[in-house]
Parts: structure tokens; C-alpha cells; sequence
């Protein structure tokens, strides 16, 4: 990889770029075999290869990442390690019914759990923090909304560790007089993602994963045995997993094509706050928050002192375009919001700003599911919120490859009945017809603010 490959790598986000010095692996370079091939090395690929090596210390497990570990929306989400499903409880519900709904949750308890798990037993430095989260409404309308949230997870029995705040209490927390009302969670967690991934990484190759970076897969072959050919060399498997999510439809020879819809999203961070702005700002407890806007805006501290937000504005790919990861607009939006929010910030400068792809299907549902035969695994559809989703769905396609039956395997999104995209075309103009719809939503709904 040349100096400038890895500058244009290093620049895809804040946290690649505060990482610092990074050696990938070698790219392959020759003819090998393998009981699994998993292309994609982000927190689903890595995960899974992490798990079927504990269940199968003796079998050959590789991994191949078309770019650098951490290149993928594992090293440019927000780093919340949450419980949300999907894009909402109530489309859950109405897509789904309430018994998967509440099975859904249950899956997202033991998600959240295992990544906090995973850091402690494995000693990961991703600067984990189990803070909790906040979800907060800004208007009479957003408000009414949440509560008719809060009162789903009540009916579903799903609210033990949920609490209804009201203005004054999130005033005091955050010093702030934008907030009308809120739901929080504690548990749940934050950790910057691209330490995370590579300590994932880090893992894998002390189990004997081999992992190949800079290795696109260009042609896939299913035939008795699967052989997938890279640039300078071909791995014959008798399995393979695709991990790929917001890049499956660009995966070849495979029919992803419809399956899910690359959407980015995109993030700003300020520069590192003294002591002086928090106490002007509150957050003593620098627990993360999202607000109750249909295009949603995610916001969370780093380890250093910094806070990093998102959202606000999406950009929707058409065919297999993948160049959305700037948009200035989307930026301004994200900088100036956060300073409606906290007007004592507003001469803090914005120290970086990215954007990368989330996963999202037509039916906001999370899938893993077989392509022709048992011997392709594939999962997608993560819609924004799948920090924990993706590693405890790496645990679960381990098993589905173990031919292991258990709790996880039974989840039901494994082999569910999918809604497919239309064309390219029909695609792109659903997409930019539902978020220019949401748009004119959020502002309805903030009239007058």
C-alpha cells in the first residue's frame, strides 16, 4: 500500500485519523484454501471469524477487507453501543408484531452485553465507557411522540432500565433549555469504534484468523467449492460469509443488488473542550443522546474531551456510486445545530468532519440470511444502529456455520422474509422521496424553535 493510499484511508474519519500510525496486513498474494472465507473485515466479518475459531480451533478462517481495517462504517459510526432495533420500535412492531418486537429488545439486551463483555474479558482499548443514553424531544410534538414510545416499551414490559425525564431534570444535566423531554437508558455504552475494531482484529490473528487487507474480492464462484479471486490471488472455501452491509450491492456475482441500500450519514467534532466549557455545559455524567427528529441527530463526548455529533441530513447513493463521504452542507448543519443546542459553544471550532454509508432495507429490518445454498451466509440492513447488532450477529453466524442450534439461531431475523428493492432507478427516487418527506416532517414538528 503506498503512502497515498493510506493517507486517503487514514482521512475517512475522525477516529481513523486520530488513530494515528496503522500497518495492515499484506494483501494475498497467492492461490490458498480455507473452511471459511469472510469477506469484509469490520465488526460483523471480524467478529464472526473471532467466534467460529472458538468453536472450531482447527479449521482455516480468512478474512479479506478490499481496503484497511476500520475503512467501513466500523471505523466511522458514532461509537454507541445501543440497544435500538431498526430504525424504531413502532415500524418494528407494525412490520413484525409485538412477540418479535419484544424477542428483538430481548436480542439487543444481550448484544449490548456482549461488546461489554468482550472489552472487559479481552482487554480492548476502545475507551469503553457503560454510560447510558438519553432520547430527547425538542418540541410539544416530538415529546407526545416519545412517550408514546416510552408507553410501547412499557406495554411490552420492555422498560426496567428506562426512565421518563422531564424538562427540568435534563436542564440540570445539560444545562441547556432545548430539551422538553427525554427517555434514558443506562444500559448502554459508548467506545471509539475504529480502536475497536482493530482490537477485534487483534484477537483474530491470537486465535489464527488470517486476515488479508487491501484484498477486493472481484469474482465469486459457487460451484461444489467456492472460490472467490482477488487482484493477485484466488481462496478456494467451502464456505463463505459476506460482511460487506452498505457495500453489498457492489459485492460480484452475487444478488445483493436488492437487498439494501447504502444511505451516509455524516459526523462533526469539535475541538477538545476545557475544563471551563463543560462546566458551562453540564453533562457531568457525558452520557450519550439522540433526539426524537425523524432524521434523526446523534451526539456523545470522546475520550479526550471532545464532542462529536451526527446526523440531520442523508445522501443516498445511485447504482453503485460510493462517492457521498463529503457533503459541506450536511456539515454546516451538524455544527450549527449543536450550537442551537449549546449556545456557550459558540466560538469552540470543529476540528473534523466525515460522513460514511449505513445498510438500510426497504422493511428497516436487520437480516442474515443464505444465498442458493447453505454455504453463503450474508447479513445487511444494521439501518444506522449496529455497533452491538453486528457483534453479537457475528457470534450467531458462527453458530449457523457450525451447524449449531441455540437461542441465536432461532432469532428471527435469520432466513426472514424480505421486502427487496425495486431497481436502481425506483430505488434512489424512494429514497430521496422518503427523506424529503422526513425533512418537511422535522420541520412541522419544530416550528417556531
Amino acid at each position: 500500500m503506498t503512502a497515498n493510499q493510506h493517507k486517503i484511508y487514514q482521512e475517512k474519519s475522525f477516529w481513523l485519523q486520530d488513530y494515528g500510525h496503522y500497518k495492515p496486513n499484506p494483501a494475498l498474494d497467492t492461490d490458498i484454501s480455507a473452511d471459511v472465507c469472510i469477506i469484509g473485515g469490520g465488526f460483523s466479518g471480524l467478529s464472526t471469524a473471532f467466534e467460529f475459531k472458538k468453536i472450531n480451533p482447527n479449521a482455516r478462517v480468512v478474512v479479506i477487507e478490499s481496503a484497511i481495517i476500520g475503512y467501513g462504517a466500523s471505523g466511522r459510526n458514532g461509537g454507541f453501543s445501543m440497544k435500538l432495533f431498526g430504525l424504531e420500535p413502532e415500524i418494528t412492531a407494525l412490520r413484525w408484531g409485538e412477540q418479535k418486537t419484544i424477542e428483538a429488545h430481548q436480542y439487543m439486551i444481550k448484544a449490548v452485553n456482549h461488546v461489554q463483555n468482550l472489552v472487559h474479558e479481552h482487554e480492548f482499548e476502545s475507551d469503553y465507557q457503560h454510560t447510558g443514553m438519553f432520547r430527547v424531544a425538542y418540541s410539544d410534538r416530538q415529546a407526545k411522540r416519545l412517550s408514546k414510545t416510552y408507553e410501547l416499551f412499557q406495554k411490552l414490559g420492555l422498560d426496567g432500565d428506562m426512565s421518563w425525564q422531564p424538562k427540568q431534570a435534563l436542564a440540570q444535566a445539560f444545562k441547556t433549555d432545548k430539551f422538553l423531554a427525554g427517555m434514558y437508558e443506562p444500559q448502554t455504552g459508548l467506545l471509539n469504534p475504529c480502536k475497536q475494531v482493530r482490537e477485534l482484529k487483534r484477537i483474530c490473528l491470537q486465535v489464527g484468523v488470517d486476515i488479508y487487507e487491501t484484498t477486493p474480492a472481484i469474482d465469486i464462484e459457487d460451484s461444489r467449492t467456492i472460490k472467490v479471486t482477488t487482484p493477485n490471488g484466488r481462496i478456494t472455501s467451502d464456505k463463505l460469509v459476506i460482511c460487506t452491509n452498505g457495500y453489498s450491492h457492489n459485492v460480484p456475482s452475487v444478488r445483493l443488488k436488492n437487498h439494501q441500500l447504502p444511505v451516509w450519514t455524516y459526523q462533526v467534532v469539535t475541538q477538545p473542550l476545557t475544563p471551563e466549557q463543560w462546566d458551562a455545559i453540564g453533562w457531568y455524567k457525558r452520557q450519550a443522546f439522540e433526539d426524537n427528529r425523524q432524521l434523526v441527530h446523534y451526539f456523545r463526548p470522546t475520550a479526550d474531551g471532545r464532542i462529536t455529533m451526527g446526523g440531520g441530513r442523508v445522501a443516498v447513493a445511485y447504482g453503485k456510486d460510493m462517492d457521498k463521504d463529503s457533503h459541506p452542507k450536511a456539515w454546516q448543519h451538524c455544527e450549527e445545530h449543536l450550537k442551537w443546542i449549546y449556545p456557550q459553544l459558540q466560538d469552540v471550532k470543529i476540528a473534523y468532519r466525515w460522513g460514511g454509508p449505513t445498510s438500510v432495507n426497504l422493511d428497516m429490518t436487520p437480516e442474515i440470511g443464505y444465498l442458493n445454498t447453505n454455504k453463503i451466509i450474508y447479513t445487511c440492513g444494521c439501518i444506522g444502529h449496529g455497533v452491538s447488532l453486528t457483534h453479537l450477529n457475528g457470534k450467531l453466524i458462527a453458530q449457523l456455520l457450525s451447524e449449531q442450534n441455540s437461542d441465536l439461531t432461532d432469532f428471527w431475523i435469520v432466513n426472514r422474509k424480505a421486502i427487496r428493492l425495486p431497481g436502481d432507478i425506483l430505488s434512489w427516487c424512494s429514497a430521496k422521496a422518503l427523506t424529503g418527506a422526513l425533512t418537511l416532517v422535522d420541520k412541522f414538528e419544530e416550528r417556531g424553535l
